[in-house]
């Protein structure tokens, strides 16, 4: 088995010879000095270890973040995709005859930047696209370098969310995007525009089968993932675009003409009753398992648990609002990331970029989340057997990537605010609302730089 790794590293460290600067300088550096001082290192760290087992993934403290000294390989997943990436470690321990331990954490993106800073960093995290611009900007991410034909077999908009100014700094594995899901048994025709949901929900409410029109996550802070698809039927959102075609900064589009008039349909929405702060993360689903709605706008994560309810649902794409469009989602892609810092950077760079961009790897991580996945070959497979997969990447066909510049960090909390206000009547106008919210964005904008 190390033979199997010694080759594995070769390959590595030649690709590692090949980046250059940015913020995986000093790793690439080091492994740069040589093939032989790379693998042997590793190789050492094998013999040494109790090679080819992981042991099973455990969780990190919330207080002090740090990670598994014992390991040739760390990596930190939430408690949901744990299982999934333990299993993947564990094979590619088995194959190249390294230890590799898999740490829950329950925030990772926090807590690897705590970390990070205490030089207690995990090797490789797995994390949403939209954190790559912070994760950047503080040089905590190394780039990777993925052979083109490799990479010209995944979906192209989860190429493009691997990048960072023209730099690719992660492996996608599963593609994310809001759709509308359908109880086929209290609403047998799909919407095609929401007032024929609100009417079927209404209908649905008078022959009293349910208590609610929609279930769409907001709550009384609001949420401006769930509220952004009202924003972009009118050509509305949050940012605009530079003559790069890439999310500007400095064009924070909030209190545009296209997105008032999305925050004047929840306003409307909102006094129909189609639209409410009291769902929240925490019944949103169970009104639509529990039969209490007959739709619900949410991700491809809510499946499992619709399908242990034994709900007969239908994944269908967003309605299009009155004098506006069709609701478009943003995209998200779910990632692996390379730490700047690794302690072994060949070991974790071979397991992102030649590991988890086999068909094998990429379909076992559809397992978590039920998200389509971003290799082409994988989600054929996965497609041939689950017709939600096609239904889902269907619904976000035209949908835009979720920003990953560090200016989003700005964003979630004012906006999230500013959709709760609007929907729950308060605040002023949903025009002038939505220029408060702009104006505290521009300056959590300003204030961070």
């Amino acid at each position: 088995m190390k033979r199997t790794f010694v080759v594995a590293l070769t390959g590595a460290a030649l690709v590692l010879t090949g980046c250059g600067g940015g913020s995986g300088s000093s790793n690439s550096s080091s492994t740069s000095t040589g093939t032989g001082s790379a693998s042997g290192s590793a190789s050492g760290s094998a013999s040494g270890s109790d090679a080819g087992s992981a042991a099973a993934a455990t969780t990190l403290s919330s207080d002090k973040p740090s990670r598994d000294t014992n390991a040739d390989l760390v990596i930190w997943a939430d408690a949901t995709a744990a299982p999934v990436v333990t299993n993947l470690a564990n094979k590619f321990a088995s194959e190249n005859g390294v230890k590799v331990a898999v740490q829950i954490s329950n925030d990772v993106r926090g807590q690897y930047g705590t970390a990070f800073k205490a030089g207690q960093a995990p090797d490789v995290i797995v994390g949403a696209h939209d954190w790559m611009g912070e994760l950047v900007a503080n040089g905590s991410i190394a780039t990777l370098q993925v052979p083109a034909d490799t990479m010209s077999g995944f979906n192209a908009k989860a190429v493009e969310a691997s990048k960072y100014n023209g730099q690719t700094y992660a492996v996608p594995y599963g593609i994310e995007n809001l759709a509308l899901v359908r109880n086929t048994a209290l609403a047998p025709t799909a919407p095609k525009t929401m007032d024929e949901l609100v009417k079927a929900g209404k209908d649905c409410i008078a022959a009293k089968k349910c208590t609610n029109i929609l279930s769409n996550q907001m709550g009384k802070e609001g949420n401006a993932y769930n509220g952004y698809p009202f924003l972009s039927a009118f050509g509305g959102g949050i940012f605009g675009t530079g003559s790069n075609g890439q999310y500007d900064a400095n064009k924070v589009i909030v209190n545009s003409a296209g997105s008032i008039k999305g925050a004047d349909a929840m306003a409307a929405l909102g006094k129909e009753g189609a639209l409410s702060t009291n769902i929240d993360d925490k019944n949103a689903d169970a009104l639509f398992q529990t039969g209490k709605t007959p739709f619900e706008i949410t991700g491809p994560w809510s499946l499992p648990a619709f399908k242990k309810a034994g709900i007969k649902y239908s994944v269908d794409p967003l309605p299009s609002l009155s004098g506006g469009g069709a609701m478009q989602p943003f995209l998200g892609v779910q990632q692996f990331y390379v730490s700047s810092k690794a302690k072994n950077a060949t070991v974790a760079q071979t397991f992102v970029t030649q590991f988890m961009t086999t068909k094998d790897a990429q379909v076992a991580m559809f397992q978590i989340g039920q998200r389509p996945p971003a290799m082409t070959a994988a989600y054929e497979e996965v497609a041939k057997n689950d017709k939600d997969v096609a239904a889902w990447a269907a619904a976000g066909k035209d949908g835009k990537l979720m920003p990953n510049i560090p200016a989003m960090n700005a964003v979630w909390k004012p906006l999230g605010l500013a959709f709760a206000d609007v929907i729950s009547g308060k605040g002023g106008t949903p025009a002038a609302r939505m220029g408060k919210a702009q104006t505290e964005i521009e300056a959590g904008i300003k204030s961070a730089k």
